[in-house]
């Protein structure tokens, strides 16, 4: 971070400025991992020791999703408690497949329940007004719903402005 040099005090407005401009850019360049679309509680079809990595997603899940193939992804097995990254590729449009590819193929079994979230570099800037994307599906793989969260500014969650998510429960989308 640019410190103001020990000169500015002495009314130099065209070096403020200067300097203004130059910590802006600065904040600018700091980028965070934005968390832009997942695919919730979604049921592992398979798992393929002898595949070359990655993860095969139907890609109608995929479209939902808006997490396109060759990105990186994380996946959580929700059933051992397991976390890794690997890449997307896209599987059979309609199958409701989600198969672990790999050395990722111990960590997942056929019947695990998995959390498959995309990332993005986002300037910490153009975060607010950011719209994060959650599949939720059932034990088939089929959409239940498509849930958008808009990211809130930290004034609005100071004020109490923002949308609370405490309590959210995926129960609370399956009716039976």
């Amino acid at each position: 971070m640019l410190k103001s040099p020990s000169f500015a005090r002495y009314g130099c407005r065209a070096t403020m400025n200067v300097l203004a401009a130059e910590q802006k850019r600065e904040r600018m360049m700091l980028t965070v991992p934005f968390m832009y679309g997942k695919i919730h509680r979604c049921t592992v079809t398979g798992a393929d020791l002898n595949y070359v990595g990655s993860i095969t997603i139907d890609p109608l899940l995929l479209v939902a999703a808006r997490i396109h193939p060759y990105v990186q992804v994380d996946v959580v097995n929700i059933t051992n408690g397991a976390r890794l990254q690997t890449y997307v590729i896209a599987g059979e449009l309609g199958k409701g497949e989600i198969i672990l590819n790999g050395a990722a193929a111990h960590q997942f079994h056929r019947g695990d329940l998995a959390i498959i979230m995309a990332y993005s570099q986002m300037p910490l800037e153009t975060l607010v007004g950011s719209v994060s994307r959650s599949v939720q599906v059932d034990n088939a793989n089929k959409i239940i719903e498509v849930r958008e969260y808009e990211v809130p500014s930290l004034e609005a969650l100071a004020r109490g402005e923002a949308a609370s998510r405490s309590g959210e429960r995926f129960t609370d989308l399956v009716k039976t």
